[in-house]
């Protein structure tokens, strides 16, 4: 039952990777004024830090925003999971059945607050109460609402030239960084690990990490799709064509679908437009884009499998030679608007409401940080559009279901950070530093932006807390190939002596551990497994299963061995070591990390030599005023206005405040307690 809260209405506005340093600075300096308006009705400590429980990556920082609990007590420990009985597999780790703690939106549900959950990449997706108040809305995965259920071709970069002979579409073509708009040849491919296929797998994946490139924190760096195309003279069409009008055919589904494009000039005679056709039997164009112009959901078909099915994208020309001669274009995410893909939406009817009255979800782009227009203008451009849509379909499932309370997920931040914030230092690819400090304050005000979008809530009696579940680091210096997250880190292991790998017959390094010779492997953020006798057992090649190798009555004097090494282990540039901190499993408790869901060893990286975030102690500090710690901030009824506090606000702190403002009981597991200073 509820009880009686200061707050009858709460909206919970989640902003992946937001900043509380960061966004401190650009309130001051003017540019984030919708969040300066929040900021002069809420309280929040002056910093606008919350203490960030670790490991800092995404989902068990939302898991423990919205239980209250510490990682150890809900079993979510990193974006993947090891795989049950094994120590070199891993697994995807955003799904609810994994998780041991009750969420607050259960308690609301059960309250009779009818609610809804959008989005959160935490433990939201099954939904794990069948109370009819409760609505849920993805939570799969973090970019952007059912990218899983309507994705069907990623995203990719049209060369059209002149100089081009043959039309073909090459995957993984090219390498990120500027391409211009004249391009006779591509670099060659170079090997990488397909993230996306790892990421949204169930079963057993196994990823050895020998090269920087084969990690999901250089996604951006990683090779894209490019199409290639002639330009030529206009022939063929049925329709009237000007006598000075070019063509060129446009592959979408890696081919199996072609539609040709006019080139077209203005009325001052430069060619600035392009025409898409069905074929050239059709009269009138399935679109028309402009160079520089930003084209929201182009209408289309692809060829998947043996059927057609409908796509929107988003598309861009980026450039086009003023005589026609060259034009480069990137292509969108394409996605599926159907009916069909409401399986994560709950009850499945909101998805249809909202395609109807708002629109179809828009895609994300991730292009690389080599190249400033795929920053500015895709990149930015498709989250631009991103949000306004979910903010527009928050606020009309708010006004037609009559929510009480909301618990939504933005991502803009965190997913533009992985393409800018590692640069910001020293900048890249002849792009300097200040050019992508720049880049990144469009994003934090595009967040803004965002904000604004509900502030008018305030005035209609809502309680608004903002709060985010990490944020991004800038790095000092070269990182150690050590704590990336998406499987068995070799290298520094390798070098102290505890991780073996097989060669073949010629000596070369094959991606395969030498499990007869490995005493521990590192695996995701922050965990050392043993290779333990009697636990561990793994899959050769042929099939044969063998033991682990450590006997159980050694593991805490290699425990401490290991711990020792770490923190012996230096960079070789700087002789400053790079683990901050490593504990055993139990020790471990103490941060929150303990457990089945645990390595037998937990570590941080030092400051200064961290991933974006992941990686490091919830206090670390970047480049340019950049933090891994989250923000809160809380205003409207029940909270004190314009208040600022010296209490240490936590983010299992989030959840019981929460709870207490609407006077509901807090979720079982949780292990906070409500922020009682800033509450009226």
């Amino acid at each position: 039952m509820k009880g009686e809260g200061s707050a009858k209405k709460l909206i919970v506005l989640g902003i992946d990777g937001m900043d509380p340093r960061l966004t401190k600075k650009f309130v001051e300096e003017g540019k984030m004024p919708n969040t300066e308006k929040f900021l002069k009705k809420a309280a929040c400590r002056e910093d606008l830090v919350l203490l960030g429980a670790m490991p800092t990556i995404t989902p068990p920082m939302w898991t423990t925003l919205a239980t209250g609990a510490y990682p150890m007590t809900h079993g979510i420990t990193c974006f993947w999971r090891n795989y049950p009985g094994r120590i070199d597999a891993i697994t995807y780790n955003l799904d609810s059945r994994n998780c041991k703690a009750e969420p607050i939106w259960n308690c609301t549900a059960e309250a009779g607050l009818k609610t809804l959950v959008f989005h959160w990449p935490g433990s939201a997706w099954p939904p794990t109460s069948d109370s009819p108040n409760l609505h849920v809305v993805d939570g799969t995965q973090p970019s952007a609402v059912n990218t899983t259920q309507m994705s069907r071709e990623k995203e990719y970069v049209v060369h059209a030239n002149e100089k081009i002979t043959d039309t073909a579409f090459r995957a993984k073509g090219a390498l990120t960084g500027h391409i211009p708009c004249v391009i006779d040849d591509l670099e060659p491919e170079k090997t990488y690990v397909d993230m996306q296929a790892l990421t949204f797998s169930t079963a057993a994946s196994v990823n050895v990490i020998l090269e920087k490139i084969e990690g999901e924190s250089v996604l951006t760096d990683a090779p894209y799709d490019v199409q290639l195309a002639a330009i030529k003279e206009a022939s063929g069409w049925k329709k009237d064509v000007p006598a000075d009008a070019k063509e060129f055919i446009f592959l979408q589904s890696k081919g199996l679908v072609r539609r040709p494009c006019l080139v077209l000039k203005n009325d001052k005679g430069i060619y600035d437009h392009i025409e898409i056709y069905k074929n050239k039997k059709e009269s009138e164009p399935l679109d028309t884009l402009y160079v520089g112009i930003y084209k929201e959901h182009y209408a289309d078909e692809l060829a998947v499998g043996d059927h057609i099915i409908p796509c929107v994208r988003d598309m861009k020309i980026l450039q086009m030679a003023e005589d026609g001669s060259a034009i480069k274009m990137w292509v969108g995410t394409a996605i599926d608007p159907s009916p069909r893909n409401c399986a994560l939406w709950h009850p499945q009817h909101l998805y249809a409401d909202v395609i109807e009255h708002v629109g179809a979800p828009s895609a994300v782009a991730m292009l690389g940080a080599g190249d400033e227009q795929f920053i500015k203008e895709c990149t930015g451009g498709a989250w631009e559009h991103n949000m306004r849509w979910q903010s527009a379909a928050i606020k009309y499932l708010i006004k037609q279901e009559n929510y009480e309370a909301v618990f939504s997920h933005f991502h803009n931040i965190d997913a533009q950070a992985h393409v800018i914030a590692k640069h910001l230092g020293k900048g890249h690819n002849e792009i300097p530093a200040e050019k992508y400090f720049e880049y990144y304050t469009a994003v934090y005000e595009q967040a803004d932006r965002y904000i604004g979008e509900f502030l008018p809530m305030l005035d209609d009696g809502w309680t608004m807390m903002i709060v985010s579940d990490h944020a991004i680091v800038s790095p000092e210096h070269e990182i150690p190939m050590l704590s990336e997250s998406s499987g068995i880190n070799v290298r520094v292991m390798q070098e102290l002596g505890y991780t073996a790998i097989k060669y073949d017959a010629e000596g070369n390094e094959l991606h395969e551990i030498d499990w007869e010779k490995t005493k521990a492997v590192a695996v995701r953020c922050n965990h050392i497994y043993l290779n333990l006798k009697g636990r561990d057992q793994h899959a050769l090649a042929d099939g044969t299963v063998i033991d682990g190798i450590v006997d159980p009555a050694d593991q805490y004097e290699l425990e401490e061995e290991i711990i020792t090494a770490l923190y012996g282990y230096h960079d070789k540039t700087t002789g400053k070591r790079v683990v901050a901190l490593a504990l055993r499993n139990k020790d471990a408790a103490l941060l929150g990390l303990s457990g089945a869901e645990c390595g037998d060893i937990i570590y941080f990286l030092s400051e200064g030599y961290n991933f974006d975030h992941g990686d490091s102690l919830s206090t670390t500090c970047g480049l340019e005023g950049t933090s891994v710690s989250p923000i809160f901030m809380a205003a409207g009824p029940g909270v004190k206005e314009n208040y600022r506090t010296d209490r240490v606000i936590r983010e299992v702190d989030v959840a019981p405040t929460a709870a207490l403002l609407l006077g509901i009981r807090m979720p079982e597991q949780c292990e906070g307690a409500p922020a009682y200073q800033i509450l009226e």
